[in-house]
Formats: structure tokens, sequence, C-alpha cells
């Protein structure tokens, strides 16, 4: 049985889209649909509502058949060493996900899908989840089908932003990876905008996307698809 392949770029934003366009066309290359993981605020100030390149692109990339997830609203760290999610409660969180939406709706990129920074939301942020619209929660190991309350088990094997990006990391990522497309699961990879403009862990990610192919892996983006009436019956 044949896998689906799930391939993820996250910290887009000035500095880094050049290398995010690069990674894209040769994603386009192999046929390779991508989740472009997007927060509105970042480290240094930046804010993507100034940045209008950078949202002509995801804009057009959405357009081209790529999905759009919300990935945190500022990425600060609400508790020492722990990410910006990770341990909200209900309340808080809330607050969070309807200022990231207002952003992502004024800049057209507003989505349904949210993965929290480092992949990790408290059981807070779950719960506010839904409140403000979202339908799908990825997790690490998890995708969460929230208005069905649905999981899917699969893990991420990811490049920066929490993940490693050392030699002997990279070439665990694409071992995993083959492991995980000849089972015919579903192969989650992930790489930082940062991490692409380093040639070793982008060709991890190239290579692992080029066995996941071989092994006959189909190209698929983080999306919600309602249960059809008559099935949900």
């Amino acid at each position: 049985m044949n896998g689906e392949l799930i391939v993820s770029v996250s910290g887009i934003r000035d500095t880094t889209r050049d290398a995010a366009i690069e990674f894209a066309e040769l994603m386009d290359q192999r046929g390779v649909r991508l989740s472009l993981l997007v927060a509105p605020r970042l480290k240094g100030k930046y804010r993507l509502v100034d940045d209008p390149a950078t949202q002509s692109w995801l804009r057009g990339r959405r357009l081209a058949g790529d999905a759009i997830v919300l990935h945190g609203y500022d990425q600060a760290a609400t508790k020492s060493r722990r990410a910006e999610f990770a341990t909200l409660p209900r309340h808080e969180a809330t607050l969070r996900l309807k200022a990231a939406d207002r952003v992502m709706e004024q800049v057209q990129l507003r989505t349904r899908l949210f993965a929290a920074p480092r992949w990790d939301a408290s059981a807070g942020a779950l719960a506010a989840l839904p409140d403000v619209g979202f339908r799908l929660a990825l997790g690490l190991t998890t995708m969460l089908d929230l208005e069905n309350n649905v999981v899917q088990r699969s893990r991420v094997y990811g490049i920066g932003e929490g993940f490693r990006a050392e030699p002997w990391w990279c070439r665990a990522l694409v071992m995993g990876a083959a492991r995980t497309a000849r089972r015919g699961g579903v192969l989650r990879l992930a790489i930082s905008g940062a991490q692409l403009q380093r040639s070793g862990p982008r060709q991890a990610v190239l290579d692992a996307v080029d066995l996941a192919l071989y092994h006959g892996a189909r190209s698929t983006v983080y999306r919600w698809e309602p249960v059809p009436a008559s099935k949900a019956a």
C-alpha cells in the first residue's frame, strides 16, 4: 500500500523567503505540494503585515495547491524554555489564537489548520482551537480532527525549530523517513526556513522526499475535510 508524504516549511519571513522559494521550486519539480507554517510575528520584531512580498508569495503558493497552517501568534515562550502554546490555559490560548486569526484574515491567509510552535500544544490550547473556528490540530505524533474528534497518529521528522540539525540527526531523519515510506505510512517531514539556508539539512530533506517518492508515496498537504452527512449519521 502506498503511503502519503506531507512536507512542511516553517519560519517563513523576509530573511528566509528566498530559501523557501528555492526549496518550493525543487518540490514543484518533483510534483510535491507544501504545507507552509506561518506565524504573524517572529523574533526580531518581524511582522507579517509589514512584509507584502512574503504575503504575496504565500497567497500564490496557496492558489497553486499548497496549504497554509497557522503556526502560533508570536512564538514567544510563555514559560521558561517552553514553546508558546505548550503550557497555556484555555483563556490565554483563546486570546492569542483570536489575535493571530485576525492578522491572517487581514493578509488574506486565514486558515482553519493549526500547528503549535515546536508541535507542542497544551490541553487548554487544544480546547480553545474549536472556539476560534479551527478544525485541525497538528501535534508531534498526531493529527487531530477537532470537529469529529478523530486522531490520526503519525510522527514528524523535522530539522530546526525544536528538532536537531547536526549531521547525525539528518542521517537518522533520512533513514526514518525511508522506513515510514516503505511501510506505506504517512510521512511528515518538516524543516525551518533557517535550516533551508544550510546545504546539509536541505539536502537531507530532499533525500528523504526522493526516497519517499521512490517507494510510491503520494504527495499531499495538511487538510481538514468534513465528514459527509450520510457517513456522519
